[in-house]
């Protein structure tokens, strides 16, 4: 089954495919998910209602890359490089379990500012949640 969802972080919408990992199961569950957006660097984050270990952490990810941080319980949408990162990589500040993937540009998410409303939503439950 694929888990297809939208991301509405201030004036930014985006698609998204989660992953087949437990994490990425426990966050479709949790789905939809309001929240404040926080940034570090060219990294948008926020904190979910979803406790899960790390599985499969990875130091360093792809733009685009959805991630889960289990030391905050946050959500992660990586587009660029972080604070952490050396040269072009993007590193989060601790291993994330990656649980899937931004379809489009993710640089969009630039426009993204601290504290813009996020809404994480099912793509069949997006209309309800806007």
């Amino acid at each position: 089954m694929k888990r297809e969802m939208k991301i509405q972080a201030g004036p930014v919408r985006a698609e998204a495919e989660l992953n087949d990992t437990e994490t990425a199961k426990a966050v479709w569950n949790a789905l939809p998910i309001r929240a404040s957006a926080s940034i570090w660097g060219e990294e948008i984050f926020f904190e979910i209602p979803v406790r899960h270990p790390q599985e499969l952490g990875q130091e360093t990810v792809q733009a685009g890359d959805l991630g889960y941080w289990p030391p905050g319980r946050a959500f992660c949408v990586f587009f660029g490089p972080t604070p952490a990162s050396r040269g072009d990589e993007i590193r989060p500040a601790s291993p994330v379990t990656v649980i899937g993937h931004l379809r489009g540009d993710p640089k969009a998410f630039r426009h993204v500012r601290d504290g813009a409303r996020v809404v994480l939503a099912r793509r069949e439950e997006s209309r309800e949640v806007e």
